[in-house]
């Protein structure tokens, strides 16, 4: 399965895939530096840079292959719909609680930010809704809640909103 990503996505993808790749000589050259300073066995600086330069390794293998399956969407909704990058002001009665997110792309999901993934069932539910309108979240097949649209604010693609890394 490709992931939906904006061309801002893969742009913000290629460029941290670019400044990870200029670290790789540095991080070659610390490994080379710590593995030269004795007993392997017992040499925490080693092991730490060889766990920094297998992280950057994988951080860019994971980029790589986002970026060779990706599927470019584009963002658009109608004015009085919710849309990919709108904020949205709602209501939970389950909780008696408003809550204000914004509808992302999956590379962009961070909950604590209150950026939500169009993939999440939180995201579905509200793509399309309109200000007025009251959607049910499916969680699974046994938990679900009502949610009220109160306000959209039409949101857009740019490199305000950070991509998320693992």
């Amino acid at each position: 399965m490709n992931d939906e990503l904006t061309q801002v996505d893969i742009d913000k993808m290629k460029e941290e895939l670019a400044r990870r790749l200029e670290m790789m000589p540095a991080l070659r050259a610390e490994v080379k530096r710590t593995r030269e300073l004795g007993d392997l066995s017992e040499n925490d600086e080693y092991r730490t840079a060889k766990r920094e330069i297998n992280a950057n390794r994988s951080r860019m293998r994971y980029l790589e292959g986002m970026i060779k399956t990706a599927r470019v969407i584009t963002v658009d909704s109608a004015a009085d719909e919710v849309g990919l990058f709108d904020e949205v002001e709602v209501y939970i009665p389950k909780y008696d609680k408003t809550k204000t997110v914004r509808i992302v792309t999956t590379l962009r999901n961070d909950v604590f930010t209150d950026n939500i993934s169009k993939e999440s069932p939180f995201g579905k539910a509200l793509l399309g809704a309109h200000a007025g309108d009251t959607v049910t979240v499916v969680a699974n097949e046994k938990n679900s809640y009502d949610v009220k649209v109160i306000s959209i604010k039409k949101g857009k693609d740019d490199d305000t909103l950070p991509i998320s890394s693992f």
